[in-house]
């Protein structure tokens, strides 16, 4: 879900609050991503402090578009379905 730009942050967001932001707006690149984020045109500075947050969370972190891989599907993760055969059976 993308942010209106109406919603930038007033001041950078830093930690958990700057990798939210930013993984909601990582489609829309980096320049979108960093002024709603509250880094206004400062791109190298929106990257470095992603980069410190994602460290911090041990969260892997190259570039932006890292951040925008869809999540797993959990109906398509390992495991097995447990759930009785009939409604009789609940």
């Amino acid at each position: 879900m993308q942010q209106e730009a109406s919603m930038a942050a007033k001041t950078p967001l830093k930690d958990l609050e700057l990798v939210d932001c930013a993984r909601a707006n990582a489609k829309a690149g980096p320049t979108t991503a960093a002024e709603l984020c509250g880094y206004g045109d400062d791109i190298n500075g929106f990257q470095t402090a992603l980069k410190q947050a994602c460290d911090k969370m041990g969260v892997e972190f190259h570039e932006l578009s890292d951040l925008a891989k869809a999540e797993p599907n959990p109906l398509e993760l390992e495991g097995e379905i447990v759930a009785p055969d009939s409604t009789s059976q609940l």
